[in-house]
């Protein structure tokens, strides 16, 4: 039987080291996109277990020409990709009136247009393949609500809902499943910086988004779900 194959962008640390980790342990061979050449070595190294393949490749998701490099190596390498995780973001975290219009560029370049290219590139292979996939967007809970000084995070996060739902759409007639993922503040580097007021112990782990992911692509051809919000205990519901 022939092994499925993952996209992972920003797979070399944080939440896309684990879902690329898990996705793994799941049997699917692993594609790992980002800038970080040795990030992404060193993970695609503990990916590989004699069964499953892991191929880095060096990706700037903000370029069309290094996305579309990065698919059609996917396809050549694998023969098919069946399952794209968006999960390359970058933050800058300040007041809105601080914020440079150069900042806010890079932020909706990077989450939202590297999302969009990634997804539309992943959307057309799947089409072309005829036997559906899966996109699962990584966004926040900043897609979703609203919190001072992430105006460009919290911008380039609804507009992936957005996106989301146009795929979800357009991708039913053909086969391909699209979900977004909205966590809150997750045991990364980077919510370690935008909110040091945190324990990291008491908020989501990546493994906890992992379980997640692995969730959505164990699900049944019937069934889909659209929209998840998974936010620390003691936060605010709804």
């Amino acid at each position: 039987m022939k092994k499925e194959t993952a996209v992972v962008t920003g797979g070399g640390k944080g939440i896309g080291r684990e879902l690329a980790l898990r996705l793994a342990t799941l049997g699917y061979n692993v594609v790992l996109a980002a800038r970080n050449e040795g990030e992404i070595e060193a993970v695609a190294e503990l990916c590989r277990d004699g069964v499953c393949e892991a191929l880095p490749l060096v990706t700037d998701v903000t370029d069309e020409e290094s996305v579309m490099q990065l698919f059609e190596a996917a396809g050549e390498r694998f023969g098919s990709v069946d399952l794209l995780v968006n999960n390359a973001g970058i933050g800058v975290f300040k007041p809105l009136v601080e914020t440079t219009l150069e900042e806010w560029r890079m932020v909706i370049e990077t989450n939202l247009n590297g999302a969009f290219i990634c997804a539309r590139e992943a959307f057309r292979i799947m089409m072309e393949q005829g036997s559906g996939g899966t996109i699962v967007n990584i966004a926040s809970v900043v897609g979703i609500k609203g919190y001072p000084n992430q105006g460009a995070y919290t911008a380039s996060k609804h507009g992936m809902v957005g996106l989301t739902k146009v795929l979800a759409e357009e991708g039913r007639e053909h086969k391909i499943k699209v979900h977004v993922i909205c966590p809150g503040g997750v045991a990364t580097e980077m919510v370690r910086q935008s909110r040091p007021d945190l324990d990291p112990d008491e908020i989501i782990q990546p493994g906890d988004v992992a379980d997640l992911l692995e969730y959505l692509v164990k699900l049944p051809p019937r069934v889909s779900v659209d929209l998840v919000h998974l936010r620390r205990f003691n936060s605010s519901a709804f």
